[in-house]
Formats: C-alpha cells, sequence, structure tokens
C-alpha cells in the first residue's frame, strides 16, 4: 500500500528504522501549521478511518506528532474517533483509569525497565491494537522501546531451530501472582481485586476462568494465576505470513512474581532464553517522546517495554479490540 493521504504528511523522527521495506514507526504530521488542531485531527482519522488501520498493520507502529493534543479527553476523542471496540487491561501491572478509555501506563518505579511484551500475551482475548499518549514527556529516558516480532523468531530460528520447534510444539506454562492489594511499589504490583474488577473471590475466579486461568489462592490473601499451555509463536492474518514471537518467555522466566515453563513443567533451556533477551534488545527501536505523540502500535506484531526514567513522565495508554 503506497502512503498517499491529503490530510497527513510524513515526517521522520530519530531513531525509526527500515525494516523489511517498512518504516518503524512511520511519522504522521499536520499537512499544514493551521491543521495542527485536535478538531482537524479527529476530522483527518474519521475520514480516513480504513486507511489508517491498513496503515497499522503495514507499517506496525504509526507516531502522530505535532498535533495539539492536550490531555487524556483529548486522547480519549482520538481513540474513539476510530470506532475500535475497549478491552479491559488484565494482567499484574498497576494502573488507574484517568478518563473514560484512557488509563494511566505502568505505574511501577520510574527507575525500573519494563521489559518487552505484547500486551494481554497469555490472556484468551488480547488486544489487536494499543494506543499510547505522552502527556509528559520526561526530561531524560523513559522512552518505550519496540521489536518487530516476526524479526525474533527469525533469529530465534536460525540459532536454534530446534529448540524453538520443541518449544513451540509442546507448549509452555506461565503463574503470575496478583497481590492482596495495590502495591505501586512494584511493577507488578496489581492486586487481584484490581485485576479482576471485583473483591469476591468465587467472581475473581469464574472470570479468571473465562479469560483460560486456573487459580490458587495463597496465604498472604493474594492469588496465583497459571496460564496455559500456550504456543510460542502465532501467525496472523494480513501480516504476511510473518511468525510472531508471541509469549512472555524471557519476561516472566525466573521472576520474583512470575514464572515461565515447558507445559509439562520442564524448566526451559537457560542459553535460550538468554541469547532470546540479547536479539529481543538488538532489535529493538525507539525515539524520544515528545508532549503531545500519539503512537499506535499493532499489538499482534511488536513487543515493547519502557525504558527507566527521571520523572516526571506520564504516559497515557488505551487497549483496542
Amino acid at each position: 500500500m503506497e502512503f498517499s493521504c491529503k490530510d497527513f504528511k510524513v515526517g521522520k523522527c530519530q531513531g525509526q528504522k527500515l525494516v523489511d521495506g517498512e518504516t518503524m514507526p512511520l511519522v504522521l504530521q499536520p499537512p499544514e501549521a493551521d491543521k495542527a488542531d485536535i478538531e482537524s485531527l479527529l476530522l483527518a482519522l474519521k475520514t480516513n478511518k480504513d486507511w489508517f488501520e491498513q496503515l497499522i498493520i503495514k507499517n506496525s507502529a504509526v507516531l502522530l506528532r505535532g498535533f495539539d493534543v492536550k490531555n487524556a479527553q483529548d486522547f480519549n476523542d482520538i481513540v474513539e474517533a476510530f470506532g475500535w471496540d475497549d478491552i479491559r487491561y488484565v494482567g499484574p501491572a498497576p494502573r488507574t483509569q484517568v478518563y473514560k478509555r484512557v488509563w494511566t501506563a505502568n505505574e511501577g518505579p520510574l527507575s525500573e525497565f519494563i521489559y518487552y511484551h505484547h500486551e494481554m500475551v497469555l490472556i484468551k482475548e488480547y488486544p489487536k491494537k494499543l494506543l499510547l499518549f505522552c502527556e509528559v514527556p520526561p526530561p531524560e529516558g523513559g522512552q518505550t522501546p519496540f521489536v518487530p516480532s516476526f524479526r525474533v523468531t527469525e533469529r530465534m530460528l536460525e540459532e536454534f531451530p530446534e529448540a524453538v520447534e520443541e518449544m513451540d510444539a509442546r507448549g509452555l506454562k506461565y503463574t503470575f501472582t496478583a497481590l492482596s492489594k495495590n502495591d505501586t511499589s512494584s511493577m507488578r504490583g496489581r492486586g487481584w481485586e484490581d485485576t479482576f474488577g471485583t473483591s469476591d473471590r468465587a467472581e475473581a475466579e469464574r472470570r479468571g476462568k473465562a479469560l483460560g486461568m486456573d487459580m490458587e489462592w495463597l496465604p498472604h490473601g493474594g492469588v496465583k494465576a497459571i496460564l496455559g499451555p500456550r504456543s510460542l509463536t502465532k501467525v496472523f492474518d494480513g501480516r504476511k505470513g510473518r511468525r510472531m514471537w508471541f509469549n512472555t518467555v524471557v519476561g516472566m522466566h525466573g521472576k520474583e512474581f512470575s514464572s515461565a515453563f515447558m507445559a509439562d513443567g520442564t524448566n526451559l533451556p537457560e542459553k535460550v532464553v538468554k541469547r532470546c533477551e540479547e536479539i529481543i534488545e538488538e532489535e529493538s527501536i525507539e525515539f524520544k517522546w515528545e508532549k503531545g505523540d500519539v503512537l499506535l502500535f499493532d499489538n499482534l506484531a511488536l513487543l515493547h517495554g519502557r525504558r527507566p526514567a527521571k520523572p516526571p513522565r506520564r504516559v497515557l495508554v488505551a487497549t483496542c479490540k
């Protein structure tokens, strides 16, 4: 699909890369100085909704820059302009609803690196699209690096073909612990009531089951969620037959509140996990946030994370089907 839209012009940002012929992220700016207001942007998005959706699939990451997006209300208007259905976040990250469909991103300490992941990768229903809005850019660090998932699979198959195929065939299992109460001092400090949207244990179990989880209540009042078996890679329609590294093996393996292992309970090969961590970092793409930036991800195609930052940093998020 060639780029052709009178309502946007293509820009550049430091750090963007050409991956398999596509620019990531593709930067879209106002076509003229007097078209930078939020009303002009909303009209352009509504007018070119189908085209824009194809663009996200084609380039995986699209950055709207130079538009006058001021706050959560403006961002919510952008989210709703596309008409995509909302999907509630389920996972261990502490988050707070800000306005309608807009939430804070992970509220864990800015000093910590949030590891690369596809949003809600382990849940039966995961978002297809992820939208991020930079309300307050950090003075240092705090980038949202992302990784073309198919490149990880390609490189892992080059180096560990037998191990990758075996892990995919046998399947994986994961566990994560939801605490008894929210703890924003931890990146995985979301309490189970907030995670499942209820204070009733039986209802939490029912909702967990619907999401593909088995649950084990712990003596301290928290709950361990067990998920799996899950595949290592996935191929999604409309994405050139690319085999995505659709898992969270590196991010959950051997961590304080989580684990990853083979579906039969055996350990993952340490050498493979360690090398995968290196490959993911080598394939990462990042840019410096600017105030008002809106970043759209194809969640089926990209892993993303968060670099450590000096405060203040405020990036808001919306997840869509």
